[in-house]
């Protein structure tokens, strides 16, 4: 199997470079000398430099398929002889007793200013960003089942008809409790769509207008928010005949002012979160999977544990963390509440500030200060 690793050079990139540092002739005083120990740092240029953004809607060719993007191989006959023979894919009585405790608080959308920086958790990896004055939705999933999963255990955090006008819509990948036909019939046409390269031509067989497919290290932008589509480790299938014929991935939205958002979609750990981090520094919130990790000889090498997901937002330099893809929907064995204790003692064991853990409940919000 061969791993994609490349990134873009500075040749075909932009030349988007640090702030220089200004000199100044002031005396050396103690104010002199606070006022510069206060001031904050200039932002660490990106590496390599951000590529050019594509314009909106572009259509673009693709190969046939991203199978040399793989990080790790797909299951084979021995792999699924072996699941099918354990059958752990659910949690038992004990793992599912805990689900009337899992926390859900729907809570009206707070107001945000251009300038602010706000998630709200709608459940599973569905979330309401607000950042530079646009409202996103990330792989919106409003539908109470999904194809080949029981019936969402916790209700949608935040009612459809209470959503903000939707400016745009990031998608990470194809699998059905990302990518939800029914949630998507509900948005305008016009809306924009950014997904990754290979799947454009699922939006616009729905008769979307403005689909901009991207490669992991390219971005668009929208009034002035730029989106980024990253690697991720991970793969895609929606159908019999198509495994890996589009990508995946995750976003990385920056405002005009710099306030940065990281969602990684669905993905295992590895190797990218610290060229992401790299790549894309100052990322104020990371948007993190902790759940469907049961059992790890299955599911290690596409989905985070919560252990691993705190590591990975080590790894980005990301100022905070949300978790998210738990609680919503049955896909793996662990009981349904140990994602949630077990990124809390995670977090604890890292010497990580309490308050930058946003281990929201479903339908609750949180605003960047």
């Amino acid at each position: 199997m061969t791993q994609q690793t490349h990134e873009p050079g500075p040749a075909t990139t932009a030349t988007t470079t640090a702030t220089p540092a200004t000199t100044t002739t002031e005396p050396a005083t103690a104010d002199a000398t606070a006022r510069q120990r206060d001031a904050p740092a200039p932002l660490t240029p990106p590496f390599p430099p951000l590529a050019e953004p594509r314009p909106l809607g572009e259509h673009r060719v693709w190969p046939r398929t991203f199978h040399d993007r793989l990080t790790a191989p797909l299951p084979g006959l021995k792999a699924l002889a072996r699941f099918a023979r354990e059958g752990a894919v659910r949690p038992g009585p004990e793992g599912l007793a805990d689900i009337a405790r899992l926390p859900c608080a729907p809570a009206p959308l707070p107001r945000v200013g251009t300038r602010t920086l706000a998630v709200t958790w709608a459940g599973h990896a569905s979330w309401i960003v607000r950042v530079g004055g646009l409202t996103v939705l990330t792989d919106p999933v409003w539908s109470r089942r999904i194809l080949g999963t029981p019936a969402r255990i916790t209700p949608v955090g935040v009612p459809w008809d209470s959503l903000p006008h939707v400016d745009a819509v990031v998608i990470s990948h194809n699998h059905y409790d990302h990518l939800d036909a029914p949630t998507l019939r509900r948005l305008p046409r016009d809306t924009p769509v950014f997904v990754p390269a290979g799947l454009g031509g699922w939006f616009r067989r729905r008769r979307f207008t403005v689909v901009t497919e991207l490669d992991w290290w390219e971005g668009s932008e929208l009034s002035g928010v730029r989106f980024d589509f990253v690697p991720a480790h991970h793969w895609s299938k929606r159908t019999l005949t198509d495994t890996c014929h589009s990508l995946w991935g995750g976003w990385v939205l920056t405002a005009p002012d710099g306030q940065r958002l990281y969602f990684a979609g669905d993905t295992g750990y590895g190797h990218w979160f610290s060229r992401i981090g790299r790549r894309y520094p100052g990322i104020d919130l990371a948007l993190m999977p902790i759940g469907a990790y049961d059992p790890r000889w299955w599911l290690s090498d596409v989905h985070c544990d919560p252990e691993e997901a705190v590591q990975a937002t080590l790894d980005l330099g990301a100022r905070r963390m949300a978790p998210m893809h738990w609680g919503t929907f049955i896909l793996s064995a662990e009981p349904v509440l140990e994602p949630l204790t077990r990124v809390q003692t995670a977090w604890e064991k890292a010497g990580l500030e309490r308050e930058d853990l946003w281990d929201l409940p479903i339908g609750a919000s949180r605003i960047l200060e």
